[in-house]
């Protein structure tokens, strides 16, 4: 038998019982794991002179694909339906057909543009039904949050997108600005769970000066759920004529900027709250 660390003290008996294997009909990777054979040079010595069995000899079987790829070459198939129908290469194919005329194509040049349009229009419907399926299933895997998972959420939030506090400049005051109207509902909700009434609220909305910032200021007065007469002037941004915007047409609505009057001691929490989510996610369990 072979040794466990790969030297074969009895080679004569394992010989025997390689040759054995080989005239039962083994092949070499066969008799290499059923013997632990894993030196080649080995191998070879224990099957030398032992022919290979016949299941194992690869049939010369060229000439009759060569045969079978010139007559489908001849009845109009492709190089992908001959290499489908006989698994060979299409280098293959192409050396043994390349005498032969090319068949007719079947089809316009406008017909096979607009199949592979539709082709692909439904592969992209397919992206997209994926990307549906894959989000709502993870929506629905949240559920509902409690009071603690909505204050570390809000937590996370400010530390991501509001103002902080810098030891070359105190800014202890909650300040969030965002685009994004789901973003500002997770902040409000956040506030309320903090008990900061809406009359401590400034806002105000940061948007590009040609945008039409009478309805900006609606929607978000919407989404805060407040009088659009609460608001501050809004801010605005000049045009750039060297830039290229992006942000146009009637989905563009600027930011809106939220400001918590006397709202120290809630900065003092958050920043708190956030290192001590940051020690206990990367605190390494004892």
């Amino acid at each position: 038998m072979a040794h466990p660390h790969g030297t074969y003290a009895d080679f004569e008996g394992l010989r025997k019982q390689a040759v054995a294997l080989r005239r039962a009909g083994l092949s070499r990777r066969q008799i290499r794991d059923r013997l632990h054979v894993d030196n080649n040079d080995i191998l070879n010595r224990l099957l030398q002179g032992e022919p290979a069995p016949e299941w194992t000899k690869r049939p010369n079987a060229k000439d009759d694909l060569r045969d079978r790829a010139r007559g489908l070459r001849l009845r109009g198939w492709t190089y992908d339906q001959i290499q489908t129908e006989l698994g060979c290469s299409k280098s293959s194919i192409s050396l043994w057909v390349r005498d032969l005329p090319k068949p007719e194509r079947k089809r316009s040049s406008e017909e096979a543009a607009a199949i592979a349009k539709r082709g692909w229009e439904a592969a992209l419907q397919s992206r997209e039904e994926e990307r549906r399926r894959t989000k709502a299933a993870a929506k629905e895997a949240v559920g509902d949050l409690s009071d603690r998972e909505v204050f570390l959420a809000g937590v996370v939030l400010y530390w991501a997108e509001g103002a902080k506090d810098k030891p070359y400049s105190r800014r202890e005051r909650l300040q969030f600005i965002n685009s994004d109207p789901n973003v500002i509902r997770l902040f409000l909700r956040w506030l309320d769970l903090l008990e900061v009434e809406r009359e401590r609220l400034t806002l105000r909305v940061s948007i590009h000066e040609s945008a039409n910032v009478a309805a900006a200021e609606r929607f978000w007065a919407d989404v805060a759920g407040v009088d659009v007469t609460s608001f501050s002037g809004a801010t605005l941004k000049k045009h750039n004529p060297r830039t290229a915007r992006k942000n146009t047409g009637e989905a563009y609505r600027g930011c809106l900027m939220i400001y918590v009057r006397q709202s120290a001691e809630l900065y003092r929490r958050m920043e708190g709250a956030w290192y001590g989510i940051v020690g206990g996610a990367t605190r390494q369990p004892d």
